[in-house]
């Protein structure tokens, strides 16, 4: 308990920065309101602190962790590998339109839309908490970390490694792709594993493969993604990919080493 309350107030720390830089949606706005930061819970409007959204590991489980330039070509923009050994170059861009509570991909929208109505129909609440994210974004909130880190006697690289491990550095967050979406229960935006026991994450668990999307970080898989597990973290790739990834049991990294490197190829 101990570990998992310091864990969690280096979550709280940033959340000054979040706001700061303009990020803050109206409802995490009023999820922060809704649960103070007290305790060991973190609410829908912290979850900008979780970025391990994509940040802690090397990846060694791969056959190679560079992709080439022919890997870069041939994996189509929905399926696109982002984290510690992927990153996006400064100059990334991506074509956003409004979902949910934020900004999207405009090529994968109308899924993420789409999902969502189809929970409201059934009486669910989903509530979209944090979703695409600029470059600029993302190193004001990894700074900001860093910074808080500096200040409790840490030395440059350990702050650097160890902020990182909540906040991923810009170019290494999927939000940077607009192809990943946060979504928690209205009534429950606590971002801890209890997450997974309320009925939208139930059937987002059951369904979200039908519109294109996964759960990105599973329980099972975080010594390949080198990411805690997230039930509420979800990436679109695509309605084909997502059910083969579903149905196998595999993470991103498994499915793109075996269909992109170059020695994972059949």
């Amino acid at each position: 308990m101990g570990h998992h309350f310091h864990r969690e107030n280096k979550r709280k720390r940033g959340i000054a920065g979040y706001f700061l830089a303009g990020l803050a949606g109206a409802a995490c706005m009023l999820a922060l309101t809704a649960f103070p930061s007290h305790g060991e819970n973190v609410t829908a409007g912290e979850r900008v602190l979780n970025e391990t959204s994509s940040s802690q590991a090397a990846f060694s489980v791969l056959p190679h962790s560079s992709p080439t330039e022919e890997e870069d070509r041939t994996s189509p923009w929905y399926l696109r590998l982002v984290n510690k050994d992927h990153p996006l170059p400064p100059d990334f861009s991506v074509e956003t339109v409004e979902a949910g509570e934020g900004r999207f991909d405009s090529r994968a929208a109308d899924a993420l839309s789409q999902m969502l109505s189809d929970m409201e129909s059934q009486g669910l609440s989903p509530l979209v908490c944090s979703s695409f994210r600029t470059w600029e974004d993302q190193d004001s909130l990894y700074q900001t970390e860093v910074e808080s880190h500096l200040e409790q006697g840490y030395s440059q690289e350990e702050a650097e490694q160890e902020a990182a491990r909540w906040v991923v550095p810009a170019g290494t967050s999927e939000h940077e792709l607009g192809l990943a979406a946060d979504i928690v229960a209205s009534d429950y935006q606590m971002l801890e594993e209890e997450q997974e026991n309320t009925p939208e994450q139930q059937w987002l668990m059951a369904h979200c493969a039908d519109y294109g999307f996964i759960l990105r970080y599973p329980k099972d898989k975080t010594d390949i993604t080198g990411v805690g597990y997230e039930p509420w973290h979800y990436r679109y790739v695509g309605t084909a990919a997502a059910q083969e990834i579903t149905e196998q049991g595999l993470c991103l990294e498994e499915y793109w080493s075996a269909h992109f490197l170059q020695n994972g190829n059949s």
